[in-house]
């Protein structure tokens, strides 16, 4: 017998582990495909698991008339910076990389800093443009673990403006290469516009013009909503259980026509199509805080962790990359598809030699 209820509980709780899978490390992407819009795709159904090979090309032809695809318009920017720590006595101290991860107040942004240990509180850091002067300085005013750290900048007429210029495309720990020209371009989608994102959202980079012309003669209706990708995407999962998952929170903002469109989907049962995961956590936290009313306009943040056992109230269909082994993204993949469904597909696309996470091939799954 066991000595507590809340032992049996923690022991029957799901693992972290249990959404492992082999992954070669040739089939992880690290350059985008030669051409937009080229990728593989993976076509699953979620009634009996069925899986089929195809191309992006063929998305429009998936989806019917009147269906509703909703795209995550954050756009991407260039927030892996490099900063020299100065002090009096030791100007230039060695180079600091400086990820931002979002905005946390006026003149004021979170970030993580490698290497952390070097970097402490009250710490000046100097940020040089490709000429040498200084562009940027900020100061460390706290800190927290794993390379966490809140720095206020010095005011600026346009931040923006400086991070394009100094700044780099934070391109994933995964992608094993610096960042190139080319990248500014293929890790944004071709439909951003609400900068702030520190990932892309990556189900989105297949997505060309000719993809909405041919999603707009199907008869398919589009609506945006924005999520900026932040810290969370980088944070790998530091616990055993999905119980003790704790997300960071993401800014979003949903938009009045959106609402109004997902409202009408709703309504007249039409289905309501996810481009990537940070869609489908927007949307799904919006359900759960209208908790049965219609959807409103608002911004607001998310936290939400969606793993087996969730229940979707609006989201019907799913296009999605490929995700990193005992990731909360498989996970919410598994939640939608199911556990074991999933990880066969994932078996089926590595032996298929599928391109794996941000600069991959994509899964369809309704």
């Amino acid at each position: 017998m066991s000595d507590s209820p809340e032992r049996d509980e923690a022991r029957s709780a799901p693992l972290v582990a249990d959404f492992d899978f082999a992954l070669p490390a040739e089939l992880i992407a690290q350059e985008p495909p030669a051409e937009r819009g080229q990728s593989r795709m993976l076509v699953m159904n979620r009634a009996d698991g069925a899986l089929r090979d195809t191309t992006f090309a063929e998305l429009s032809s998936l989806l019917n008339p009147g269906d509703l695809l909703v795209l995550n318009d954050s756009r991407v920017i260039p927030a892996r910076l490099y900063a020299q720590r100065m002090r009096a006595s030791d100007f230039p101290a060695g180079k600091i990389e400086v990820l931002l991860t979002e905005p946390a107040g006026e003149n004021l942004w979170r970030a993580l800093v490698k290497p952390g240990r070097k970097v402490a509180l009250g710490e000046i850091l100097v940020f040089p443009s490709p000429s040498g002067a200084i562009a940027l300085e900020a100061e460390v005013i706290e800190r927290g673990g794993f390379g966490e750290r809140l720095l206020r900048f010095n005011p600026v007429d346009d931040f923006f403006a400086v991070l394009d210029r100094i700044g780099h495309i934070p391109l994933p720990p995964y992608i094993r290469r610096d960042d190139e020209m080319n990248d500014r371009e293929r890790y944004q989608t071709v439909f951003s516009r609400e900068r702030g994102s520190v990932a892309a959202p990556t189900a989105g980079l297949h997505f060309t013009p000719q993809t909405m012309d041919a999603l707009a003669a199907r008869g398919v209706e589009v609506a945006r909503v924005t999520l900026h990708v932040g810290l969370g995407t980088f944070a790998p999962l530091r616990v055993e259980r999905l119980d003790q998952v704790r997300l960071h929170h993401e800014r979003y903002t949903l938009p009045a026509q959106t609402a109004e469109a997902i409202n009408a989907a709703a309504r007249s049962a039409r289905r309501i199509v996810a481009v990537g995961t940070t869609v489908v956590r927007t949307l799904e936290h919006c359900a759960l805080q209208a908790a049965g009313s219609p959807l409103l306009p608002h911004t607001g943040e998310t936290e939400i962790f969606i793993s087996p056992g969730f229940e979707f109230r609006l989201v019907n269909a799913l296009l999605t990359n490929f995700h990193l082994p005992q990731s909360s993204l498989l996970m919410l993949v598994s939640a939608f598809a199911g556990r074991e469904a999933v990880l066969a597909a994932y078996r089926r696309a590595v032996e298929q030699k599928y391109r794996f996470f941000s600069y991959g091939d994509c899964m369809f799954l309704s």
